[in-house]
């Protein structure tokens, strides 16, 4: 059989993703604390400590689905020859999906034919399975549950590639990922390059994360004597790689906890990470020399860690499908950010393929496991197939797209024109173009903006039919981010009242936490809100939205009731808005105003009352004003939360609250300790 490239579709069940949230992702991201010294080396220290994103503008978060699926066509894109069967959803961030291994029949990925969305994104959502590409911060990468930008190319030798790009909004970077499978390989080859067109250093991070099938017998091994593990409170120690608090951690189901591990790997070894079954058969993840760490991440065999795969990957009968991951990043660890100068532009090579050991080798002792795994990797894929793969991706990075199959969203296309209008450095687009057709309404205003000052852009957005018209500058994900920007929304001959709220948030996402910077944020709000610019003023969402963003500053600076009361009249302008209430609800509850709370609760659109996420927050409010028994009372009847965040364990907490003595009904149980 030849090596062939098929545009097909997968019927999958699928939860509903929902509308992008309308908030402008100002707040501070949630992380865990970075605890690194001891013995950790000061490259990986001084790494976890630089390059930090201080919060996900412009991106919005993506947290409004639920739990209930239902059967949906997703383009699909084949790659296939006589031993490997590789199939990409690149409507899901491009996600490998499934990995067939002919010769053993086994599928070498986790994979299933159910995706539930959970909150463990940058973006909050995310689901299990296949491989994802994560590029920006530490995390799940904004585009985890996005489409991307995705082509076929043809080469002149013959060979067919699957294309797939996208702006990466939070770095202000372009990523390209080319897949290809020549015709006799056992592996799958993916270069990934990335493109810094900016004038300054940006911190950057990639990690790829390929979940694999877990069962008592699996094992991972990397070349690495020593490793550095992590708990879940940020700390990191280094370690014997087969002895972990004496345990050896490389076989997944004797983690007795989640953990991150990554394995330290000499600069002068290659690298590879294979995980293997009880007949040896199992996913190797091998690169080029600058995807330079390996890690492995168990969900541990705990009550919690065994309900957030069923959360997250339920059968038919409703029990877990076991899985762990192997990755692969730019760092030694994902504490870490790289520098990535100006102009710069990187690329490597991944395969994968099944290493197919010797199982009872790979089961033995770890020094001779380890040069078993290399040797049937360097079978597998050699080094010299890896450099030669490497060198076709550098040749073809740059050949346009000879057929288009799913288009992407339009902040790339806005963004060369913002730069051609700043007269900015930008890419090269042969290869990876971003079309006009791509813009959408949330660019538009953005567009007019750009013409006004100097009319550059040929074309004006026009609304396909049928499209409401956007309002200027308003409206669920239209928000963006640069110093241009809002010196063109602060010329005199572009003031608006919307123009100044987004000049508001702006600021806003940029500002620090100083006194004196939350000061002229505040001031900001304020204007845009009071103030009336060309005889119009803002539009009840902006209001509200400028509302909520006037309240978070004052929150900020210890202005606890100006902060809520802010918040509340956030709630009061848009009742039937769930992401609004769900903040000022929970800022309500960690400021100790449970009173207020329920009074948000009573005041917005009953259609709410019945949402997990507020039946939660309905009793949690209750719980602290001493109302234990009705607080008991909703617990019992059962509340599902579909984007409960991982490493939260705020169910069973409350449960211990309120029904004291009582046990933890499994439903409840997401602690991973």
């Amino acid at each position: 059989m030849t090596s062939s490239l098929s545009l097909t579709t997968q019927t999958i069940e699928l939860a509903e993703l929902g509308p992008d949230s309308p908030l402008p992702s100002v707040q501070a991201m949630l992380e865990p604390p970075y605890i690194v010294g001891g013995d950790i080396p000061e490259e990986i220290a001084a790494g976890s400590r630089w390059g930090k994103a201080r919060n996900l503008y412009p991106y919005s978060m993506q947290e409004d689905y639920g739990r209930e699926t239902s059967e949906r066509e997703l383009t699909a894109v084949v790659l296939e020859n006589a031993h490997v069967k590789a199939t990409f959803l690149p409507q899901l961030g491009g996600r490998l999906w499934s990995l067939t291994d002919k010769s053993s029949g086994k599928e070498m990925l986790h994979t299933q034919d159910r995706i539930q969305f959970a909150n463990l994104a940058l973006r909050n959502a995310w689901f299990a399975g296949g491989i994802e590409y994560n590029i920006g911060t530490r995390g799940h990468s904004p585009t985890t549950c996005a489409p991307l930008h995705t082509a076929i190319v043809r080469t002149p030798e013959g060979q067919e590639i699957l294309r797939m790009w996208e702006f990466d909004r939070l770095r202000e970077v372009v990523f390209q990922i080319d897949a290809w499978l020549p015709e006799d390989s056992k592996v799958v080859l993916v270069a990934v390059r990335i493109q810094n067109p900016n004038d300054k250093t940006v911190p950057m991070y990639w990690w790829t994360n390929a979940a694999v099938p877990q069962t008592p017998q699996t094992r991972v091994i990397a070349p690495a004597g020593k490793s550095y593990a992590t708990d879940y409170d940020g700390s990191m120690t280094r370690v014997d790689t087969a002895n972990l608090r004496g345990v050896d951690a490389t076989w997944p189901m004797r983690n007795t906890q989640a953990a991150d591990f990554f394995f330290d790997i000499a600069p002068d070894e290659r690298r590879w990470e294979v995980a293997a079954d009880d007949g040896g058969d199992g996913l190797a993840l091998v690169s080029s020399a600058l995807l330079r760490g390996r890690k492995l991440f168990v969900w541990g065999e705990t009550v919690g860690g065994h309900r957030w795969q069923e959360w997250l990957t339920p059968s038919g009968d409703g029990a877990p499908q076991p899985y762990a991951e192997i990755q692969a990043g730019i760092a030694q660890t994902q504490y870490e950010h790289v520098p990535m100068p100006a102009g710069a532009s990187w690329q490597w090579v991944e395969a994968y393929g099944n290493a197919a050991l010797d199982p009872a080798l790979a089961a033995g002792e770890w020094d001779a496991a380890v040069a078993h795994g290399a040797e049937r990797v360097e079978a597998l894929v050699s080094v010299a197939d890896i450099d030669a793969a490497l060198a076709d991706a550098g040749r073809w990075a740059d050949l346009p797209p000879s057929e288009f199959v799913v288009a992407g969203n339009g902040w790339g296309a806005l963004e060369r024109v913002r730069r051609q209008h700043s007269q900015a450095n930008w890419i090269d687009e042969a290869g990876t173009p971003f079309g006009d057709e791509t813009l959408t309404a949330d660019q538009a205003p953005w567009l007019e903006l750009l013409r006004a000052n100097e009319g550059i852009v040929e074309k004006p957005f026009e609304a396909t039919a049928g499209e409401a018209p956007s309002q200027p500058f308003g409206g669920a994900g239209a928000f963006v981010r640069g110093v241009d920007w809002e010196d063109l929304l602060t010329a005199g001959r572009n003031v608006s009242a919307e123009g100044a709220f987004h000049h508001a948030v702006m600021v806003h996402a940029r500002a620090s936490d100083s006194a004196g910077d939350l000061a002229v944020v505040a001031t900001l709000y304020r204007k845009a809100l009071e103030e009336t610019f060309a005889g119009e003023p803002l539009g009840v969402r902006s209001r509200a939205l400028a509302h909520r963003g006037l309240g978070l500053a004052l929150l900020a600076a210890g202005d606890l009731p100006g902060g809520l009361a802010e918040s509340a009249v956030a709630c009061t302008l848009e009742p039937g808005n769930r992401n609004l209430l769900v903040e000022a609800m929970t800022l309500a509850l960690d400021n100790g105003q449970p009173d207020l709370a329920l009074g948000l609760l009573n005041g917005a659109d009953g259609s709410l009352a019945s949402l997990g996420r507020v039946r939660f927050l309905q009793a949690s409010a209750l719980a602290d004003t001493g109302e234990a028994a009705a607080a008991a009372a909703i617990m019992k009847e059962g509340i599902e939360v579909p984007d409960l965040r991982e490493g939260v364990n705020s169910l069973s907490d409350l449960w211990n609250r309120v029904c004291p003595g009582e046990p933890v009904p499994a439903e409840y149980q997401f602690s991973m300790h």
